[in-house]
């Protein structure tokens, strides 16, 4: 069984990854690995801006994790939060 430091950490994440455009971004990434914000942006009809909030969040709770190479900034998944 997998302990958390609290049950606050756990609902960060369960609320985190309920919206469904999150969850979107986490299945793009299990499922073709590591990819930029724009890339990420490209899949969505909404702004730049709303999508790296969108990363932030999950970002801010362990799901996933940003990577740089050279200017690039790769966006990749994490799932040790609930692994």
């Amino acid at each position: 069984m997998v302990e958390r430091q609290n049950d606050s950490e756990l609902s960060d994440i369960l609320s985190a990854a309920s919206d469904p455009t999150r969850r979107a971004i986490l299945t793009f990434l299990a499922q073709e690995g590591p990819m930029r914000v724009t890339d990420i942006a490209g899949r969505f009809d909404m702004s730049l801006n709303a999508v790296s909030k969108h990363i932030k969040v999950l970002e801010a709770v362990g799901l996933v994790r940003r990577r740089k190479e050279w200017r690039e900034h790769l966006i990749e998944i994490d799932l040790g939060p609930i692994g």
